[in-house]
C-alpha cells in the first residue's frame, strides 16, 4: 500500500502565501495585456474590465507598428545583447579559468580588484567613459554600427567582473584530476578549457550567458548617453521615448509594453530551468 504523507498545516499556510505572492506579480502584467486590446476610452473609464464585445481592439498593435520602427529596434538590441554576452562569456571564461587554476604573482591584488569593481555603479563612470568613447570616435558616429559598439564596450566592461566570480567559483569546485589526465594525454592550455572545462562548466556558462543578455536587454541608462541617433535606438529606449511622447494613450502604452516584453518572457520560459539551476550554483559550488 502506497504511503499518504502527513498533512502539514503549515504546508498550507505557506502556499498560500506564495499564491498571493505570485498573483501581485503577474497581475500587473496581465492588467498590461488586458488593456492593450483595449480602446482607449474604455481603459480611462475601467481599466480593470476584460478586453470584450466592443471595448476589444488591435488598433492599439497596429499603431504601435506604423508609429515606431519596431523592427530595426529589436534588430538593435538583439544585436547588442548577443554582442556583450559572446564577449563577456570568453573574457571572463578564460579570466576565470586562469584566476582558478593558476599561481602568479599578484593573484590576490587581482581577485580584489575583481570583487572592488562590482561596488562601482554605472553612474559613478559613465561620464568619463563616454568621453573616453568620444575620443576615441566611436560615440555619436555616423555609422550605425561603430554607434552600437559605444554601449558594448562598456556593457562588457559592466558584467566582466559578476560573470568572473560567478566562473571561477564554478571551476575551483571541479576536479582537478580530469585537467592533470588530459595534460598527460598531450593537451594543452588551450584544448584543456575548451575541451574539458568548457562542456564540465555548461551550467555556469549558460547562467552567465542568460543573465548577461537580459541584463544587456534591459539596460537604458547606458543607451540613453550613446544612442540618440534614429538607426540606433533599442527597444528599450523606443519605450522610455514612447512613454514621454504618446500621452494620455495608453492603448498603445500598453501595447508597446507588451511588444517589448516579449523577447524577455520567452528567454524566461525557454531557459527557466538553467536560470534556476544557475541561482543554485553558487550554494554548492566554490
Amino acid at each position: 500500500m502506497p504511503k499518504h504523507k502527513p498533512f502539514h498545516f503549515s504546508k498550507v499556510v505557506i502556499y498560500f502565501l506564495l499564491i498571493l505572492w505570485s498573483l501581485t506579480t503577474i497581475y500587473p502584467f496581465i492588467w498590461v495585456i488586458m488593456n492593450s486590446f483595449k480602446k482607449n476610452a474604455y481603459i480611462q473609464q475601467s481599466s480593470f474590465s476584460m478586453p470584450t464585445g466592443k471595448r476589444f481592439t488591435f488598433l492599439n498593435f497596429q499603431t504601435a507598428f506604423e508609429r515606431i520602427d519596431i523592427g530595426s529596434a529589436y534588430l538593435n538590441s538583439i544585436l547588442i545583447s548577443v554582442l556583450v554576452t559572446v564577449l563577456v562569456v570568453f573574457l571572463a571564461g578564460l579570466g576565470a579559468f586562469a584566476l582558478a587554476r593558476y599561481r602568479f604573482r599578484g593573484k590576490k591584488a587581482l581577485e580584489s580588484l575583481v570583487i572592488a569593481s562590482m561596488m562601482f555603479p554605472v553612474f559613478a563612470t559613465i561620464i568619463p567613459v563616454f568621453r573616453m568613447e568620444f575620443g576615441w570616435g566611436i560615440a555619436n558616429n555616423d555609422n550605425n554600427l561603430i554607434s552600437l559598439m559605444s554601449v558594448v564596450l562598456p556593457q562588457v566592461a559592466g558584467n566582466l567582473s559578476f560573470a568572473m566570480i560567478v566562473l571561477r567559483g564554478y571551476i575551483q569546485g571541479l576536479p582537478i584530476d580530469l585537467e592533470e589526465s588530459a595534460f598527460l594525454e598531450g593537451c594543452n592550455v588551450v584544448q584543456i578549457f575548451t575541451k574539458i572545462i568548457v562542456p564540465v562548466a555548461k551550467p555556469s556558462f549558460a547562467t552567465v550567458s542568460i543573465f548577461t543578455f537580459l541584463w544587456s536587454y534591459n539596460d537604458l541608462f547606458t543607451q540613453m548617453f550613446f544612442l540618440d541617433r534614429p538607426g540606433t535606438r533599442t527597444i528599450t529606449l523606443l519605450l522610455s521615448q514612447i512613454t514621454s511622447q504618446a500621452g494620455t494613450n495608453y492603448g498603445f502604452m500598453n501595447a508597446s509594453v507588451v511588444l517589448v516584453v516579449i523577447p524577455v518572457l520567452l528567454v524566461y520560459i525557454l531557459l527557466q530551468k538553467n536560470i534556476i539551476k544557475g541561482m543554485t550554483i553558487g550554494a554548492v559550488k566554490g
